[in-house]
């Protein structure tokens, strides 16, 4: 439900709260036409997909006129909510199944989100170099490491569950990354809902 939301992030205004709620049936429609989410998670869209994305807003405040590049966003995901939630920053959607970018286009589009623009192709082919990578568990952290490490500034922030320590570990020796430069969040610091047990989110600086 969308109250849940409002819940961790009381301050949002009319217009991001029209926003969020007209997600589900926007999900619900294209869901049925391009499978992008499954039942049981369309069922759970704003604790599984929408506050989850948000969890990096708990974390990190993007600053206005910054870019942020979400590779692999899929549906638009996490970049559609943070999209909503920090209208004055720019975000570019990537992704290389073209299905699934379609999806997110007409979703960001249908909400107005002049903040958003998608693009379908493989990270590693964008030019431009961002202030700022998301991402959702497409993969282990030192592939997707190798992937886009030319092409931030400041941050990755990246959603992952589970035990991460070998992972971080692998990452670390493949890709040569300090030690110091990545940090851990748990995510159930932020919202108390069993779904973000054990739910993370890494920063790599």
């Amino acid at each position: 439900m969308k109250d849940t939301i409002l819940k961790y992030f009381p301050d949002i205004t009319n217009i991001q709260n029209d926003r969020f709620e007209q997600l589900l049936p926007l999900y619900n429609d294209w869901n049925q036409k391009i499978n992008v989410i499954s039942r049981k998670d369309i069922d759970n869209l704003y604790e599984r997909h929408i506050l989850h994305s948000l969890s990096i807003a708990k974390i990190k405040q993007f600053e206005d006129g910054s870019t942020v590049l979400d590779v692999g966003t899929g549906g638009g995901f996490p970049g559609i909510p943070l999209a909503i939630m920090f209208p004055n920053v720019h975000f570019t959607l990537c992704d290389s199944i073209g299905k699934k970018i379609k999806v997110a286009s007409n979703i960001a589009q249908a909400l107005g989100l002049s903040n958003v623009v998608c693009f379908n192709g493989r990270a590693e082919s964008l030019p431009e170099k961002y202030d700022y990578i998301v991402s959702r568990a497409v993969t282990n952290l030192a592939d997707f490491y190798s992937w886009v490490k030319g092409k931030y500034r400041n941050e990755i922030l990246y959603l992952k569950g589970g035990d991460l320590n070998e992972e971080i570990c692998e990452a670390m020796s493949r890709n040569r990354i300090e030690k110091g430069k990545i940090t851990l969040f748990e995510i159930d610091n932020f919202f108390n809902e069993e779904f973000f047990k054990e739910k993370k989110v890494i920063i790599v600086r």
